[in-house]
């Protein structure tokens, strides 16, 4: 390793801390990731030892950044659905029509996890983290048990999406590279789902109080609302559809749901005037967006230096069963989707069992710490008050149901191949 990869990733190091010492430094985490990020991409085009080495970094910047696009603009449509039909009333809608006025917190943790799970399993992960934190904001928890109920979000909607080739990307990229079944991953989302109620239990210790639902504040809400909230719905499946059938990028299909919802607000006469349908744009949290953007730069880098493709080398020295599992706890430092592919670049043997290990492992692995998924860093930029530390917390509890599910996972691999 040189002198300028190690100044890289002692970069990396530092923009973690960064996020991991906010509440320290009062140093906005997306400003720190951010700096480092795009610091080390100029870093690599200035110290390329020559012209070839420089268009290799120009290469790998460009395909780096058109993968941050298309995670923008995604994140743009779906927060701008979620933000309308949160301020129109129709996600407190949901919770009053679903929910008894009075409902033990526990019950309700309970509840939540179960459509955390379900909704992941069909929709994105950062859809359904948008959703369920907007159902939990809306019930007005202490923050003290808010924070419990946004772990169990990032767990479970994480979960949800591991058995299904449309809830995950890594899911997909390995039943692709043809190691697993479609019937294998079915049946992964048993022990998934086990490992969310195990969690679900273990946070429920202590919480005895009975959470009152006040649908005397009911927002009824209007024809639009109603009309885009099944604009919505009917783009999360056209996406799930559009993807499986004809390869259609799921940001293309989020990106014409949206222009769908203005032209309808536009045509059925909404207040342009008082309330502009295109101003809820502006309610999107832009700092999570460049907390992404960040992130993902200091990922880009740390890919094209080559350090995610010489972790395959822990293979050689540890057993394949906890290789898999210290792979889903990197998971959680480094973005998955890279981690996956230079793992099947590497033409690793594995039985069936031990690749149904891996494909939870780096699924759910994200979900031990706050910055290690997509759904981690969008509860975090809608709850106030959950940050790295707070979240780091529960870091026991979320790896107990980790290793609880990455063992059944493997167990049930062990007996359907028998």
């Amino acid at each position: 390793m040189n002198a300028v990869e190690v100044v890289l990733l002692l970069m990396a190091v530092l923009a973690i801390l960064g996020v991991i010492f906010e509440e320290v430094t009062h140093v906005s985490k997306s400003m720190v990731v951010l700096f480092f990020g795009t610091l080390a991409w100029v870093v690599l085009f200035i110290a390329a030892p020559d012209e070839a080495y420089r268009t290799r970094v120009q290469e790998a910047f460009n395909h780096n950044i058109l993968d941050i696009a298309g995670l923008w603009l995604f994140l743009m449509a779906t927060m701008t659905f979620v933000a309308y039909l949160n301020k129109k009333g129709l996600i407190d809608s949901v919770i009053f029509k679903i929910l008894p006025r009075r409902i033990s917190e526990r019950k309700l943790l309970f509840l939540t996890a179960m459509f955390c799970f379900v909704f992941s399993s069909f929709a994105d992960n950062i859809t359904a983290t948008l959703v369920s934190m907007a159902l939990i904001l809306s019930l007005k928890l202490e923050l003290r048990k808010a924070l419990r109920f946004a772990t169990l979000v990032v767990f479970a909607v994480n979960s949800g999406g591991v058995a299904m080739i449309t809830g995950d990307v890594t899911t997909l990229m390995i039943f692709l590279a043809g190691k697993v079944e479609i019937t294998h991953l079915l049946l992964l989302s048993v022990p998934a789902l086990a490992s969310v109620l195990v969690l679900a239990g273990l946070l429920s210790i202590g919480m005895s109080d009975v959470v009152v639902i006040d649908h005397g504040t009911r927002v009824h809400s209007q024809r639009t609302g109603r009309m885009v909230a099944l604009v919505f719905f009917v783009t999360i499946f056209a996406t799930i559809l559009g993807s499986l059938l004809f390869d259609i990028p799921p940001t293309l299909t989020f990106l014409m749901g949206l222009s769908v919802m203005f032209l309808l607000a536009h045509y059925l006469e909404e207040d342009v005037m008082h309330d502009p349908i295109l101003e809820y744009i502006r309610a999107i949290e832009f700092e999570t967006l460049l907390f992404f953007l960040g992130i993902l730069l200091v990922v880009g880098m740390l890919q094209f230096v080559g350090v995610l493709g010489s972790l395959t080398a822990l293979y050689d020295v540890m057993p394949t069963l906890l290789a898999n599992f210290l792979m889903g706890m990197l998971s959680a430092l480094i973005d998955n989707v890279p981690l996956t592919a230079a793992l099947l670049k590497s033409d690793l043997e594995m039985s069936v069992a031990e690749w149904m290990g891996l494909t939870y492992a780096v699924g759910v692995g994200g979900s031990l710490l706050i910055i290690g998924s997509a759904a981690g860093i969008v509860a975090m930029s809608k709850l106030p008050g959950l940050t790295f530390m707070s979240y780091f917390r529960c870091f026991g509890l979320l790896l107990f149901a980790f290793a609880f599910g990455f063992l059944a996972v493997f167990g049930m691999g062990l007996l359907i191949t028998a």
